[in-house]
């Protein structure tokens, strides 16, 4: 069984093409800005047999086209990983392109079998600097560093998404920190510059919990100009969603 914690169909943000995207239970991270607060513990959600999934899939094949397909996301879809492969296999087998969304900062035999049967991995990457996503997380982003490159050594495309929070993430310094660390990877497809938003402020309110970036503003149309142009001296296609 799988906990899925709700879908969107037609998405056109989490992967290429229009996508089945099915958002799971469970994430080790504690982002401060994380817009799914009730997907981080594992109760919740639903129970599902894997072939509802599968048949949900197929029975939105057509709308795919030849670029769309299915994304996991979360919470952190890699914490059940496990889980997921049997299901990733019979998407492959029916034709379905699959891609995962995940920070990257679950390592284990399951994980890697995963990563490796996916097309497409969007690799959340919060901070480049140790302690300011410590800052932002409450976890290390060193394991998250290991699978960029784990992806890289296996020649797998992956695409790198970037919230800029303004004051956590925006800094010159990171971005370029970041450019120097992962420009030269020929295995990333595309730069993913996602601004910071407050949609999931909401969810804080009816679960009980302080959202800690109250003070924190939506970012400018400059502010997100200036890190795609920075992001630009390193990566040949960068995207500002």
């Amino acid at each position: 069984m799988i906990q899925v914690h709700s879908y969107e169909s037609m998405g056109t943000f989490d992967g290429p093409g229009l996508r089945l995207v099915v958002f799971l239970q469970g994430c080790p991270f504690r982002c401060l800005y994380c817009a799914n607060p009730d997907t981080i513990e594992m109760k919740g959600g639903k129970a599902t047999p894997m072939q509802e999934i599968l048949d949900m899939a197929v029975s939105q094949k057509a709308f795919f086209g030849k670029r769309g397909g299915v994304t996991f996301s979360g919470g952190e879809p890699t914490v059940q990983a496990e889980e997921l492969i049997p299901l990733v296999k019979a998407l492959k087998a029916h034709g379905i392109h699959t891609c995962l969304d995940s920070n990257g900062g679950v390592w284990n035999k399951h994980v890697e079998e995963l990563l490796s049967l996916v097309d497409l991995v969007l690799l959340d990457i919060k901070q480049i600097d140790p302690e300011r996503h410590l800052t932002l997380t409450s976890r290390s982003n060193e394991q998250t560093l290991r699978t960029a490159a784990w992806l890289e050594e296996h020649n797998h495309p992956f695409w790198v998404r970037y919230v800029l929070v303004p004051g956590y993430s925006d800094a010159e310094e990171d971005i370029r920190t970041l450019g120097k660390r992962l420009g030269a990877y020929r295995n990333i497809e595309r730069v993913e510059v996602l601004p910071y938003h407050r949609l999931g402020v909401h969810k804080y309110e009816a679960m009980g919990w302080e959202y800690k970036l109250e003070e924190v503003r939506e970012n400018s149309p400059e502010q997100l100009k200036r890190a795609e142009a920075l992001f630009k001296e390193y990566f040949p296609t960068v995207v500002v969603n």
